[in-house]
């Protein structure tokens, strides 16, 4: 296989782990798939991020995503997913 098709399956998983985070995370449920609303809310994290307060933000972030995957990591080695607590 050449380098560039090599480069090219990396990209192409990685951009589906994100997408996969987007969708993990329920925000396509809860846009009800609106593409523009899902860009636009990462157009304001983008800004927030880029604003004085883009440290506490990023803290805050990674603390809240830091919980979320704890919570799915399977209790027992030999379970795939841990079941997940209802959100509602």
């Amino acid at each position: 296989m050449r380098s560039w098709q090599i480069e090219r399956r990396k990209r192409t998983r990685h951009l589906i782990e994100l997408g996969g985070l987007v969708v993990k995370a329920g925000i396509v449920d809860l846009t009800s798939d609106d593409r523009a609303m899902i860009y636009g809310a990462m157009i304001w994290m983008a800004k927030k991020l880029n604003s004085e307060d883009g440290e506490r933000a990023r803290g805050t972030w990674t603390k809240l995503g830091k919980m979320a995957f704890e919570m799915e990591r399977p209790a027992n080695p030999n379970d795939r997913v841990q079941p997940q607590p209802d959100r509602a």
